[in-house]
């Protein structure tokens, strides 16, 4: 489902700057325009850390932890409160992230799920789920890492839609020395898989890449070309996330400089071209400054911003408050709007379970989004 104009060379040579992209900028706008109109979407979340244990060893990330210095899992209790706390704030959406299958590295994960009786982390997500639906009125979106095609339709009935970044195709970027040398869960043999069962699965999926952790620009626009490829057999990618890398203090990674805003505008307008008019193309609105710039580039959505937790990703980099996000967006000529963790065109039988799009039906207004 890509964009019949769509040229990889041309897309590289914006990349690389051999042409302006201010031309580029101007048609992904038109595009965005075209499919979107000038309404800006985000979703009101609450941000649960399921745990902060995992497999892998990404040489970027802070948000996994050992056991013993920050690597635990959240109780059910813990997740209830903090799901009701986010529905008396008015969130709609409950994320669930955690690191990968922990429990194949760390005892400690291991032993906390056999006490409560759970064969698995993904079981336990499973739970979650099922509590945040059974308890509270918030929608849950799983992010809960590479799941078997099993693991994806035992969630359907639960989340309404699900997630998992491909952040980029190169194998490179798994040898030694490179950021996901030691990961398993970011081959990305595996996290395609991952995408691909879900859309076979019929769940609305958001994915994307992740921008300035040692890929080439010609491995950008591969990766962007794979997302693409995968959503024209499925059709099921809700939304594509550019996001920038953000540097953290006690990483090896720490030298690293996160990617020039002009560079992110560039790739969020070959993500546009590439996609078309109706794709949903974000960038989280934390991780830059000024972020209204990119609705000079195609954007449409904010993403997930929370009005009670922090980014677990990106602790260093606060939400905008909901009232500045407001105000920015429509200083730049555009409406904000509240959306649920699924857009409004999936909300229908084949890609919610009955049950959730009942309950979705009872929330949203006749644009599909978040009744006032």
């Amino acid at each position: 489902m890509s964009h019949p104009s769509f040229d990889p060379d041309l897309a590289l040579d914006y990349l690389l700057g051999r042409r302006p992209s201010e031309p580029l900028r101007r048609e992904a706008s038109r595009l965005r325009d075209e499919g979107k109109g000038r309404t800006v979407t985000y979703s009101r979340k609450v941000f649960v850390p399921l745990t902060t244990l995992c497999r892998d060893r990404c040489t970027y990330c802070t948000f996994a932890k050992p056991p013993g210095a920050g690597g635990e899992y959240m109780t059910l209790d813990e997740v209830l409160d903090l799901a009701r706390t986010g529905e008396r704030y008015g969130c709609t959406e409950a994320l669930l992230t955690l690191g990968d299958q922990p429990e194949d590295r760390w005892p400690a994960a291991r032993a906390f799920l056999e006490e409560r009786g759970f064969g698995s982390t993904m079981e336990y997500v499973r739970a979650a789920s099922e509590l945040i639906v059974e308890r509270t009125s918030l929608f849950p979106h799983a992010n809960p890492g590479v799941m078997a095609p099993s693991q994806i339709e035992t969630l359907r009935s639960t989340n309404v839609s699900m997630g998992l970044m491909l952040e980029n195709i190169s194998d490179r970027l798994t040898e030694p020395g490179m950021p996901h040398f030691g990961s398993p869960d970011k081959v990305p043999s595996a996290r395609v898989g991952t995408i691909e069962s879900a859309g076979k699965a019929r769940v609305p999926f958001t994915s994307g890449i992740l921008v300035g952790i040692g890929e080439a620009p010609g491995e950008i626009v591969e990766s962007l070309m794979t997302l693409s490829s995968l959503h024209a057999r499925h059709g099921h990618l809700q939304e594509i996330i550019v996001q920038n890398f953000q540097p953290k203090a006690d990483t090896p990674m720490r030298a690293r400089t996160t990617p020039a805003p002009e560079f992110v505008t560039t790739i969020v307008a070959i993500a546009r071209w590439l996609f078309g008019p109706t794709m949903n193309i974000q960038v989280p609105p934390n991780l830059t400054d000024r972020f209204e710039r990119y609705l000079n580039a195609g954007v449409n959505d904010w993403g997930g911003v929370s009005p009670i937790t922090i980014d677990w990703v990106n602790p260093e980099r606060p939400w905008p408050h909901l009232e500045d996000l407001r105000a920015r967006t429509e200083a730049a000529g555009f409406e904000l709007r509240a959306r649920m963790p699924v857009y409004p065109e999936f909300i229908d039988a084949t890609w919610v379970d009955q049950r959730m799009l009942s309950r979705l039906r009872g929330e949203i207004d006749g644009e599909g989004l978040v009744a006032a």
